[in-house]
């Protein structure tokens, strides 16, 4: 027996497929081309600091960068005026994110916890229902790592359906404590920010470090008493993030049985260990959101995702939306006078990630 791609076609209707018939059926949803009215701003092509190129640059540059450097948590204040807008936009978004898990009809508990792992002690947030136990989960954060925003979304996650046992680490443990308390006073145009993020994210990509982590992530998420060891686990991943869930998936593909990336940075590459070439690995139910600036910049990588999971026979859904990279996470900062941050397509994301996890964990 095969595993199907799930694709989609206009209308959000999921397809299946057999193997034989996915390269000449199956179809990679573009919302932009059929939600116009939620098309996006084109980016000048000289604008050289746009947020998805510099973190993919990043992401590539992070094996060789220099991981000696301690960063800070020191922001450069630039147009404090602008900056405080965005904070107000993202005090509401998190506050939004809040009263909808408060919505939910149970409690959730949240404890600071540290995990040993074979390269130190990392810091992290374990969130859960007050009561019973329910499926792990593992959120890889985006490039500015474990901080309210991420709480925030995993005491939601922890409150839906069933409930879920909910693990949101510190990924740049090596170098810092968790570095950063919000995100939306960053300035990407300014040389100082983006040299914060090197060290940061170098720590988490240097060959075998995310396996190593994920091991031990999921072998504490497997220790406590509030996790369902019967069922699956779940990763989801943002930024940088989604690459590492499929790292993870490969790492521990008897364990993990659903992995979600939404706006992945370094999800296809050129190099020999390029995450999409992990799939023979996987066995669990997998789903891309590609950010449309992403799909722009990179358009061939959701065909190379597609014919990789196909290939092995892994299920796998892919969509493109009509939003920036980033458009997931509330407290993103603002970019050419707007919030990177989508309500709409992040709650039409939110909704693709439950129904996976409330299939592929049951």
């Amino acid at each position: 027996m095969h595993r199907s791609m799930l694709l989609t076609d206009c209308n959000g209707k999921m397809i299946g497929a057999s193997v034989q018939e996915l390269v000449s059926k199956v179809e990679i949803v573009d919302f932009a081309q059929h939600q116009e009215k939620y098309k996006p701003q084109q980016t000048p092509l000289e604008d050289a600091v746009e947020y998805p190129k510099a973190i993919n640059s990043l992401l590539e540059k992070s094996m060789t960068d220099n991981q000696k450097n301690q960063p800070t948590n020191d922001i450069h204040p630039g147009d404090i005026t602008r900056r405080d807008f965005a904070a107000l936009l993202v005090g509401a978004s998190l506050a939004a994110t809040v009263q909808s898990a408060a919505a939910a009809g149970f409690e959730v508990t949240e404890t600071d916890v540290e995990i040993k792992t074979p390269d130190g002690t990392c810091d992290a947030a374990f969130i859960r229902p007050k009561t019973g136990s329910h499926p792990g989960v593992l959120i890889w954060p985006d490039a500015f790592g474990l901080r309210p925003s991420m709480r925030a979304m995993a005491r939601r996650l922890a409150s839906e359906g069933e409930g879920y046992a909910v693990l949101v680490p510190n990924p740049f443990y090596r170098v810092s404590k968790a570095p950063f308390t919000d995100a939306s006073t960053f300035n990407f145009q300014n040389a100082d920010d983006m040299a914060k993020l090197r060290p940061l994210m170098a720590s988490v990509n240097a060959a075998g470090n995310a396996e190593k982590d994920a091991t031990a992530y999921v072998a504490f998420l497997d220790s406590q008493k509030e996790v369902n060891k019967a069922k699956k686990i779940g990763t989801q991943g943002y930024c940088m993030g989604g690459a590492l869930v499929v790292r993870t998936a490969a790492q521990l593909p008897d364990r993990i049985g659903a992995g979600a990336s939404f706006h992945g940075g370094g999800l296809v590459t050129d190099k020999p260990d390029s995450p999409h070439l992990l799939a023979p690995k996987i066995k669990a139910r997998m789903y891309f959101g590609i950010a449309s600036n992403d799909d722009e910049r990179q358009p061939d990588a959701k065909d190379k995702l597609k014919e990789s999971f196909a290939a092995a026979k892994v299920s796998a859904e892919i969509e493109v939306y009509s939003a920036q990279h980033g458009w997931c996470v509330p407290d993103m900062p603002m970019r050419d006078g707007a919030p990177i941050y989508n309500k709409a397509e992040a709650e039409r994301a939110w909704a693709k990630l439950v129904a996976l996890y409330k299939v592929a964990l049951a």
